[in-house]
């Protein structure tokens, strides 16, 4: 019995933490102007946590709070192609800055994928809250990303015997995948069918999306800290890590979500 009971033994902090990170999402997603603020900071910690990941000598928080702070400033005021374009500047000065600093090729690979994450992949985030049904839909797909984690962790946890990443993610099971999707989807077109107002073909397929490409942000993630020898990229959130490790499922799911969506809307 001591080996069952020690695997749950993280899951009462987990749950703790995951009352404190419902709270903040919510006031986060509560106003237009509240998820620009939202979004710039999680860049801001995000980048601070890569920063760490790929062991950079030079300071951490310097370059973190200036992309978030150049972040707001450029959701505040251009549209979104507009945003693609400035943002791109931002990559470009930010490394200079670390070039300037000496940082390694190696580094300077891990910054360019932290840039692209900080940048390009989480502001969609901001943009699917901006879309007609914004508050709908950012609540659709952080709950089902984010619950999709769960699910496989859960799945896994109870009923994984085949691992699928072991030299990757050892804990990640074929089992806990299979079952976390096949509960994405259902959830997927209970969510679709109050919040997103689609059909049960759109919500299924959605749901199997977004359960594979979630897991494949997390596997992305585990495949960096391994390769950095980290388990976890931070400590903000206890029973989960980093702010990385909880948001990683997101890195592809919130944009293909958005673009997916906006195919939908225009036709």
């Amino acid at each position: 019995m001591k080996p069952e009971e020690n695997k749950f033994a993280d899951v009462p902090l987990r749950v703790k933490t995951w009352i404190y990170i419902i709270i903040v999402f919510a006031l986060g997603i509560s106003h237009p102007l509240a998820m620009k603020i939202f979004v710039s900071w999680i860049s801001f910690q995000c980048f601070f946590e890569f920063l760490r990941l790929f062991k950079i000598n030079s300071s951490h928080i310097v370059p973190s709070l200036f992309i978030g702070v150049v972040q707001f400033f450029l959701f505040y005021f251009f549209s979104i192609e507009n945003y693609f374009l400035y943002s791109s500047v931002l990559a470009v000065a930010v490394l200079l800055y670390f070039i300037f600093f000496k940082a390694t090729v190696k580094q300077l690979y891990g910054i360019m994928i932290a840039l692209l994450v900080c940048l390009f992949a989480f502001p969609h985030l901001l943009f699917i809250r901006e879309m007609a049904s914004g508050l709908n839909s950012i609540i659709f797909i952080v709950v089902v990303t984010e619950l999709n984690d769960v699910f496989q962790y859960l799945m896994g946890k109870f009923f994984g015997k085949h691992k699928i990443t072991p030299k990757i993610s050892p804990n990640k099971t074929l089992e806990g995948f299979i079952g976390g999707v096949f509960l994405t989807v259902i959830l997927s077109n209970i969510l679709g069918f109050f919040l997103l107002k689609t059909d049960i073909f759109f919500n299924t397929i959605l749901g199997i999306i977004l359960g594979i490409s979630g897991f494949f942000g997390d596997v992305f993630m585990s495949y960096l800290k391994r390769k950095a020898n980290i388990k976890d990229t931070g400590t903000l959130l206890p029973g989960h890590g980093g702010l990385l490790d909880r948001m990683d499922s997101l890195i592809f799911n919130a944009p293909i979500f958005f673009w997916v969506l906006s195919v939908v809307v225009k036709s």
